[in-house]
C-alpha cells in the first residue's frame, strides 16, 4: 500500500472509531510526508509536556475562585532533571512542605485532595481546576469533606500517601499528569488510596485516566471517582479490592468549551 492508494472500508472505518496510527500508507521506504510530520508533532508534543513548567501559584489562583484552601508544598527533587532522573525523590516531602502540613493537622477530613504536576504539568494546569469543578458537588452531596488542597510540585502519585498520612485522612485523591503519549500529551489520571501511609503499593490503589478532550470529561470522570470515593470510604479499602460498578452513563469526551 502506498501513500496514493485507497484504504480497505475496514481500516477507513478503524480510522474512525480509534485516534491510533492505522493504515498510514507508505512513500518509498518511509512513511509518506503528511504521515511523517504528523508523528513529529506530536512527539515534540508529548516531550513539552513533560518538561513544562508547573504554575502552581496559577492553579492556587483558581482554586481560590472555587472558594477551596489550597497549601503548596513540594517533593524532594529540586528541580525537573532530578525529577525524571530520580523517581523516588518524587514519591517524598522536603522537609518545609512536612512542616507546613502538620500545622493543618487537627481537622482530619475524610478526603485529602493532591494536585501535583506528574509527568505532564500541561494535563494538570488544563483539566485538574474543571475537574474539581465538577467533583466537590458530587462530594459534598455525599457529606464526605474536604481539607485544603494541596498542590504538589515534582510529585509522583506516592507522595499523596505521606500528604494523606500527616493530614489523617482515610482517604487520598491524587489528580496528576500522566505520562504524555502520541495521541494525548495532556491526560489527566485520578489516583485513589484508602488508608494512605508511606509504603503503599499500587495495587491498594483505584485509578481514573485518560481525562482529557478525547477521553473521558470532567462530569463523567467525576462522578466515576465519587461513587469510588465514596464506597472505598464505606468498604474501607481502594484498589483491586473495590471494582468501579458505578453503572455510570457511557463517557462523552470533553468539548472545547469545556476544556
Amino acid at each position: 500500500m502506498n501513500g496514493r492508494t485507497a484504504l480497505p472500508p475496514s481500516l477507513e472505518r478503524l480510522r474512525e472509531l480509534t485516534p491510533a496510527r492505522v493504515g498510514l500508507g507508505v512513500a518509498g521506504a518511509s512513511l509518506p510526508t503528511t504521515a511523517l510530520l504528523t508523528f513529529t508533532l506530536d512527539h515534540a508534543r508529548a516531550r513539552d509536556a513533560v518538561h513544562a513548567p508547573f504554575d502552581a501559584p496559577a492553579i492556587m489562583q483558581r482554586l481560590a475562585e472555587l472558594g477551596l484552601e489550597a497549601v503548596r508544598v513540594a517533593s524532594r527533587a529540586p528541580n525537573r532533571k532530578e525529577y525524571l532522573e530520580r523517581p523516588d525523590l518524587g514519591r517524598v516531602l522536603d522537609c518545609d512542605s512536612r512542616q507546613r502540613l502538620s500545622f493543618r493537622v487537627g481537622a482530619e477530613p475524610k478526603l485529602a485532595i493532591v494536585v501535583g504536576d506528574g509527568l505532564s504539568p500541561a494535563a494538570v494546569d488544563a483539566h485538574a481546576v474543571e475537574l474539581l469543578r465538577c467533583l466537590i458537588p458530587q462530594l459534598a452531596e455525599r457529606e464526605i469533606g474536604i481539607g485544603p488542597v494541596v498542590v504538589a510540585t515534582g510529585a509522583r502519585v506516592a507522595l499523596g500517601d505521606e500528604i494523606g498520612d500527616i493530614l489523617g485522612a482515610p482517604m487520598v485523591a491524587v489528580l496528576i499528569g500522566e505520562r504524555p503519549g502520541l495521541s494525548a500529551a495532556d491526560s489527566l489520571g485520578v489516583y485513589l488510596t484508602y488508608a494512605p501511609k508511606p509504603g503503599t503499593t499500587d495495587e491498594k490503589r483505584n485509578c481514573i485516566s485518560n481525562i482529557h478532550r478525547a477521553g473521558l470529561s470532567y462530569d463523567e470522570a467525576a462522578f466515576r471517582i465519587a461513587w469510588l470515593i465514596r464506597e472505598g470510604l464505606v468498604r474501607g479499602q481502594t484498589g483491586v479490592a473495590l471494582k468501579d460498578e458505578s453503572g455510570a452513563p457511557p463517557a462523552h469526551t470533553i468539548n472545547a468549551k469545556s476544556g
